[in-house]
């Protein structure tokens, strides 16, 4: 919760300083210069750089989808649903950021702040992350948000790396994807846990199918209750000598 306040203070800070041309935007060009200049050739700048394509990040979000539907337990749909409400919710806050600072690129024209590759990168494979987080059967569970950060990594550095982003678009759609995948993480536990607990209920040993009460008092175990006060006080009468028999006189 703290660190996802922090991308929150974070995204206010540097919009704050693209709306406004503040200094942090003149530095963040200078260090957008430099990095184009000492940048890996461009074939493979510009292989990572396409990481942040629908075409490439929605398939594997697709893919991941279908697997927790497949395979998931009761209530299957939910995680699925909060992934792609993640990425659409992505794509509309990025684009309504864009439009509004307008902010030009490197490579010129204007709306280049946030990133919409970098979110697309960061949510698709996040949120495929969680999804089979949530439906593997047999930790460990890092490796996938792991491989969906270091993916988002690289596709942010291809993008500085050919002059397509400055450094601070990127950084940008790092602090809002986080804020949209833990919200989308917390939404998908929430709606899990009732089928969990539904599933322990059901299977918890000492629930009884409906009718195992009647039938259990209805067998001979059940009729075998020790006998009440006024019973066993009339036993002792029922065992005395009758009267007017052949050996009263005796």
């Amino acid at each position: 919760m703290a660190l996802c306040a922090l991308c929150c203070v974070v995204f206010a800070l540097i919009t704050w300083q693209v709306a406004v041309d503040g200094p942090l935007v003149a530095a963040d060009m200078r260090l957008g210069n430099l990095l184009q200049r000492n940048s890996p050739p461009d074939a493979v700048a510009e292989l990572l750089a396409d990481l942040g394509n629908l075409a490439v990040a929605v398939p594997v979000l697709a893919a991941a989808m279908t697997y927790a539907v497949v395979t998931g337990g009761a209530r299957r749909w939910v995680p699925p649903v909060c992934a792609a409400l993640a990425l659409t919710a992505t794509g509309l806050a990025v684009t309504l950021v864009k439009v509004w600072l307008g902010r030009p690129g490197p490579p010129g024209g204007t709306n280049y702040y946030p990133s919409g590759h970098t979110a697309t990168a960061a949510v698709a494979f996040g949120g495929a992350a969680l999804l089979f987080s949530l439906t593997v059967r047999r930790p460990p569970y890092w490796p996938l948000p792991a491989t969906a950060a270091l993916l988002t990594l690289a596709c942010s550095a291809g993008l500085v790396w050919r002059g397509y982003h400055w450094p601070l678009d990127v950084v940008a759609s790092w602090c809002l994807s986080w804020v949209v995948l833990t919200s989308a993480t917390a939404a998908a536990v929430r709606g899990l846990r009732g089928s969990w607990s539904a599933d322990t209920e059901t299977s918890a040993p000492g629930a009884s199918a409906p009718g195992a009460s009647a039938s259990e008092s209805s067998s001979p175990e059940g009729s075998s209750a020790e006998p009440s006060g006024q019973a066993r006080a009339a036993a002792p009468g029922r065992r005395g000598p009758r009267r007017g028999g052949p050996h009263a006189g005796r």
